[in-house]
């Protein structure tokens, strides 16, 4: 796909023919497409003058694509094919320039016209874009929607552009409002920020400017320092370990937070797991991901008291890793960025990295309910532990079948 193919039309899903004269291609697409950046997934955004709803349904149903309408007050709709996603919306004010003077930043106000291939640029974002310069249109759009206050730095982040001083002014002054802001709409922000090493600076940025208060109520200057110790220990470890490296890049299960993302938000919330989930309940994370976090808070400590790693008994190793589950990188990470030492924690992460190791990864001798049923035991958590039981004297070698399982069991059960 060449670098300017999101402004030709013989490129998206659907055929220009399609569009009405006047139509108009805005925003992040033709950004990217000026800066020559390039993706497999294309996310169009469309500015009609009139029936931009229409248009939308009768592209979705002639391409059987999927429709969503997102605002019928607002005249806002949605086409979903298989790999593009394209947004039409009734323009806003009497005029393009109108519209295009109600957006956030310079370089997102450019629109093209695919039939003339004319660009519209009425606030320079073109020369801005030469300057990689993010931009305000005007403090009052950063007002009217305060999320474009967190917005500026993930896309600086994003774009390796840097805020220009008046727009950084006005973030700083107007930064209470993001407090007014749905949680999870800060979330997503703040999750681009998390996942990338060049989030970090603009993270501290952020932070600097009073943005993040409201949702990290326990951070300190030190914590958001710590970020950057995060990231340069998964670099180390990616050195050592590529497997733990691109096991940190993974979300959690099917989510969207890697598990990088999980040891940074460890460094920002309270070090208190309870109080830790009620600011992560706060931003709207889920279940997973907040078990995750609190998962790592807790198993932290264990690593930081317990120096001589290598020490650690079979059994001991066995709980970690049974605790610890797929958040094992992001707790190996962490430790690493509070500064114990690599080669202390390499066994541990040699363990995980070995599928076949039984004290990271047990293949148990028997379930829960084959020993109900051979022993006529209730359900009840004394067959946990008795599976417990059964796993550690597996690990350490005292047996090695089902049966000899059973009879361990039996023999727990019932001492001479």
């Amino acid at each position: 796909m060449s670098s300017q193919s999101i402004l030709s039309p013989e490129n998206w899903p659907f055929s220009l023919e399609w569009l009405p004269q006047p139509a108009y291609l805005v925003g992040g697409a033709v950004r990217d497409a000026m800066l020559k950046r390039t993706s497999e997934y294309l996310d169009l955004d469309f500015v009609l003058p009139t029936n931009a709803v229409n248009t939308a349904r009768v592209i979705a149903n002639h391409y059987q694509a999927g429709f969503v309408l997102l605002d019928a007050e607002r005249q806002i709709a949605r086409v979903v094919f298989p790999e593009a996603t394209a947004d039409f919306a009734q323009q806003e004010g009497i005029s393009l320039e109108t519209d295009l003077r109600r957006r956030d930043f310079t370089v997102n106000a450019i629109a093209y016209n695919p039939h003339t291939r004319e660009l519209i640029d009425p606030l320079q974002g073109c020369a801005d874009l030469q300057q990689r310069l993010l931009k305000m249109v005007s403090p009052q759009n950063l007002q009217d929607d305060p999320l474009r206050l967190l917005r500026a730095y993930r896309q600086a982040a994003q774009l390796d552009f840097v805020i220009d001083a008046a727009t950084q002014s006005a973030i700083r002054q107007l930064a209470p409002l993001l407090s007014q802001v749905a949680a999870e709409r800060v979330r997503v922000e703040l999750g681009y920020l998390l996942s990338n090493s060049k989030g970090t600076p603009w993270l501290i940025a952020a932070r600097d400017a009073n943005l993040l208060a409201t949702w990290f109520k326990s951070a300190t200057p030190e914590h958001f320092t710590k970020l950057a110790a995060v990231d340069s220990a998964a670099v180390t470890l990616a050195k050592t370990w590529s497997n733990l490296g691109l096991e940190l890049a993974q979300p959690v299960r099917a989510l969207k937070t890697t598990r990088l993302s999980i040891a940074k938000l460890a460094c920002l919330v309270a070090s208190d797991p309870e109080l830790a989930e009620a600011e992560l309940i706060q931003l709207t994370y889920s279940r997973t991901e907040i078990r995750a976090v609190t998962t790592t808070l807790k198993l932290l400590p264990q690593l930081k008291l317990n120096k001589l790693l290598r020490e650690m008994s079979l059994a001991e190793q066995y709980f970690f890793f049974g605790t610890a589950g797929s958040v094992f990188p992001s707790v190996a990470v962490l430790a690493v960025a509070e500064g114990i030492a690599v080669e202390l924690i390499a066994p541990l992460i040699n363990r995980y990295l070995t599928p076949e190791d039984l004290v990271a990864h047990p293949m148990p001798l028997i379930s829960g309910k084959e020993l109900m049923q051979a022993l006529q035991l209730p359900s009840s958590p004394l067959v946990g532990e008795l599976l417990n039981a059964i796993a550690l004297a597996k690990v350490e070698g005292k047996i090695s079948t089902p049966a000899e399982a059973l009879q361990l069991a039996s023999q727990l059960l019932n001492p001479l």
